[in-house]
């Protein structure tokens, strides 16, 4: 069976983040996205030191999507240089593991 990866990144407000995850959802590029709000991030770009409020958004999708899932963030994405990190997912519940590779199209 495939494994589930969960793919980590942010946004910079919460409506950009359901709406794009949304669209990756209805893709069966993933099979659901968990919005966090409330982030504040310190973070190093051009040069200088930056801080911002944004929201975490979560991935769950498999291992044979991340290539095609990260092609399809990057094109929505507002970001120029989005967060993009696969986090491999180990010892995952058969059911929640079952659930997303059906709801991925695996």
């Amino acid at each position: 069976m495939e494994r589930p990866l969960l793919v980590y990144t942010t946004f910079p407000d919460a409506e950009t983040a359901l709406a794009i995850g949304e669209e990756l959802v209805r893709a069966r590029l993933a099979a659901c996205v968990n919005v966090l709000p409330g982030m504040r991030s310190v973070y190093a770009w051009k040069g200088a030191v930056e801080r911002s409020e944004e929201v975490v958004a979560i991935l769950k999708t498999r291992e044979g999507l991340a290539d095609s899932l990260t092609a399809a963030l990057k094109q929505r994405h507002p970001y120029e240089t989005p967060i993009i990190l696969h986090l491999a997912a180990s010892g995952a519940d058969a059911d929640t593991a079952s659930w997303i590779l059906a709801e991925t199209g695996g």
